[in-house]
């Protein structure tokens, strides 16, 4: 039984979905050994960092600016959250006095909802560009998915916020969603179900609602963020098309690549 399970386990261990999530690469240095290269917490920023990396071009840091977006909205939302209680009778009277009565409140309410948006924009921009750049290969194919998670939980984001005015375009826009999830096959009642806390738009969905907004989905997403961010530091840092020119001269194809590649940095500037 033992000898089974450790066969079974050695060929899951060699499969690509297993090699791209757990990499073992790198190697152990005075200054990095391995248990510092392998902590998501203290190997997030590089000593050092490839010249050619801070060269400006048509889509420079677009992950850098989907996350200042992301900042703005948690800047903004925690103000918000003081003047705001998710309960029917009062939800559409605290969105007006912040329009209203509440100073800079509509500059702050409407700094938060085009940030969002703007949000929306740049991560479809960033997952656009790294799709046709193919920077989603080899040995990157685990950070690939974490980015297409992100992108599913902002999109999750932009919809639940949509509901928290409680105005007509808001309940209407979520009645028509609900009643798009419920074409799902087999389970789509319950999926409406579960979005609603009930069967119609009440309070129970303004409730549902604003936690996964407030709480839960910006909690999933400053986790994957970590994870995403680390991912590309042990990756060997941003993708480019230097890369895949380096592994022709290796006579590789980038499927070919090893997920314990690590890399070539010929030029790099260090960072203090």
């Amino acid at each position: 039984m033992g000898s089974k399970l450790d066969r079974y386990l050695r060929r899951l261990r060699e499969t690509r979905a297993w090699r791209s999530a757990f990499r073992g690469g790198g190697h152990s240095t005075a200054r990095h050994p391995m248990p510092i290269h392998r902590n998501i917490f203290v190997h997030l920023l590089p000593t050092k960092v490839r010249l050619r990396m801070l060269e400006f071009g048509a889509t420079w840091y677009l992950g850098v600016l989907t996350l200042g977006a992301f900042a703005l909205l948690f800047v903004t939302g925690v103000p918000l959250m003081l003047y705001y209680h998710p309960s029917v009778p009062q939800a559409y009277a605290d969105t007006r006095d912040l329009q209203y009565v509440v100073a800079s409140g509509q500059f702050l309410r409407n700094l938060h909802r085009w940030s969002g948006h703007a949000m929306v924009v740049l991560a479809f921009a960033h997952m656009l560009r790294v799709f046709y750049r193919g920077a989603y290969r080899t040995p990157r194919e685990f950070n690939w998915v974490i980015g297409v998670v992100l992108l599913l939980l902002t999109l999750l984001l932009s919809y639940t916020g949509y509901l928290l005015p409680w105005d007509q375009l808001a309940f209407w826009a979520i009645t028509v969603g609900s009643y798009i999830a419920s074409a799902i096959p087999l389970v789509g009642a319950k999926v409406r179900f579960l979005m609603l806390g009930g069967n119609y738009v009440d309070a129970n969905a303004l409730l549902r609602f604003y936690v996964l907004h407030c709480i839960i989905l910006p909690m999933a997403a400053v986790s994957l963020l970590f994870v995403h961010f680390w991912r590309i530091r042990k990756d060997g840092g941003l993708y480019s098309r230097h890369d895949e020119a380096e592994m022709c001269e290796a006579g590789m194809k980038p499927s070919e690549a090893k997920v314990t590649m690590m890399p070539a940095a010929p030029s790099t500037v260090t960072v203090r």
